[in-house]
């Protein structure tokens, strides 16, 4: 969903192997637009391997190359947990309370 500044992509379930690519697909789309601030709303996963983190790696990279922002919207205990140990809570964006509607 896109609103006037930035495009939220809200993800749920598990990110992993065989859901990554889609993911992956998702997040390049959407990372089309010049400059773009992309908020992921991880609120509703429950499990993130190295291939998902990869992939949002990777999306961070692209969106920053291009002038924009990756944005990490509440993520489990669990996701937060991986983010800490690898170092990457530093390099990504990641707010506690997901983007929400305005209106909703």
């Amino acid at each position: 969903m896109s609103q006037a500044d930035h495009t939220v992509i809200s993800v749920a379930g598990e990110i992993d192997l065989y859901t990554a690519p889609k993911l992956q697909s998702e997040l390049m789309a959407a990372l089309r637009d010049d400059p773009v601030r992309l908020v992921v709303d991880m609120s509703a996963v429950e499990f993130c391997d190295s291939t998902g983190i990869n992939v949002l790696l990777a999306a961070h990279r692209h969106a920053r190359e291009r002038g924009g922002e990756l944005q990490l919207a509440g993520p489990g205990s669990a996701t937060r947990k991986v983010l800490q140990v690898t170092g990457l809570e530093s390099v990504f964006t990641v707010v506690d309370v997901p983007v929400r509607v305005t209106g909703q």
